[in-house]
């Protein structure tokens, strides 16, 4: 079993290389849930959203999150609201976008968590409504929150991201409730033949995750059979804040950063052609390193990528790999 600790669009884009080069029942994806948020009512998980309607070829290819073909009335609409909102009301926010057909899956979230289901449970009815053949598992079923420190404020991860469009300094970072909630499924790293850390946000993707109870020493008993993928290629990130939050919380924002983030849980990094020059001060901090083409936005580049990535482990997945 391959196992792959996953955040949005990055994470997502590997898992559709990965499901061409391996048979989607032997792959899990565990996904980060420190970026949900509630709005409108609605239970809304970004990322298990992301890397389920990426596998499912529903995604919209420019925008990288959302449904493709989508449209924004009900969004519209709420427009008419804001003259009568009262100044200290939340009420119909138009800041985080939720397209027409995307708020059927919220609609369905939100309905199911209200009568008792998990999030584990009600994630993999969805992804089997989309047709999906991965295991896709929330990092753990209870309430985790990220939460962005600032100069002045402290807000949660999306109104970062989303609404300030992640373009103020940060000062920190917390996962709120992490210290008291359960990871999903501790037999899951335990007997992954492979351990993939996606090339997602190395602190508000995986960190939440690593801030499990328990993961963080699991990780580093698996740190032989483990390989993470830098999201970082000549020194920024391909989408998101990665490099910037990066610089500001003290980390170097190159792959020689990433490997010492990561040296403790993994034993080999694998780093864009673009930094091939950065080999031997990544393998100083103490880790293996390969250099390929990590920019998947190209075509093909994401099963080659994921073959790479799962053969440069010792058991290779579990697999027969024939050349």
């Amino acid at each position: 079993m391959i196992v792959v600790l996953a955040g949005g669009v990055g994470a997502a884009r590997f898992l559709s290389g990965l499901v061409q080069v391996v048979d989607p029942s032997h792959i899990t994806a565990v996904v980060n849930t420190g970026d949900d948020t509630e709005l409108h009512g609605l239970s809304i998980s970004p990322d298990i959203d992301t890397v389920t309607y990426t596998l499912a070829n529903a995604i919209d290819p420019e925008r990288g999150w959302g449904l493709r073909n989508e449209t924004w009335r009900a969004m519209e609409s709420l427009a008419r609201f804001e003259g009568v909102r009262p100044i200290d009301s939340q009420a119909a926010p138009r800041w985080f976008n939720l397209g027409d057909t995307d708020l059927a899956t919220h609609f369905y979230r939100t309905a199911r968590l209200r009568e008792g289901a998990t999030l584990q449970e009600v994630t993999d009815e969805i992804r089997h409504a989309f047709g999906v053949g991965i295991s896709v598992l929330p990092m753990t079923n209870d309430s985790v929150r990220t939460m962005v420190h600032l100069e002045k404020e402290t807000v949660p991860f999306q109104e970062y991201f989303v609404r300030l469009q992640h373009s103020v300094p940060v000062t920190g970072v917390d996962f709120v409730g992490a210290s008291t909630a359960t990871f999903i499924d501790e037999s899951v790293l335990k007997n992954a033949d492979s351990i993939v850390i996606a090339p997602s946000n190395p602190i508000v993707s995986i960190g939440p995750i690593r801030a499990l109870p328990g993961v963080e020493a699991l990780l580093r008993s698996r740190r032989n059979d483990t390989v993470a993928i830098s999201p970082i290629v000549a020194g920024a990130a391909l989408k998101g804040p990665a490099d910037r939050m990066l610089v500001e919380l003290g980390h170097e924002p190159t792959v020689v950063g990433v490997a010492r983030m990561y040296a403790d849980i993994c034993s080999t990094l694998i780093i864009d052609t673009q930094d091939e020059h950065l080999v031997s001060a990544v393998e100083r901090e103490g880790v293996k390193c390969i250099a390929t083409d990590t920019i998947m936005s190209r075509d093909g580049v994401a099963a080659v990528l994921a073959q790479i990535t799962v053969r440069s482990t010792p058991r290779k997945g579990g697999l027969q790999w024939h050349d």
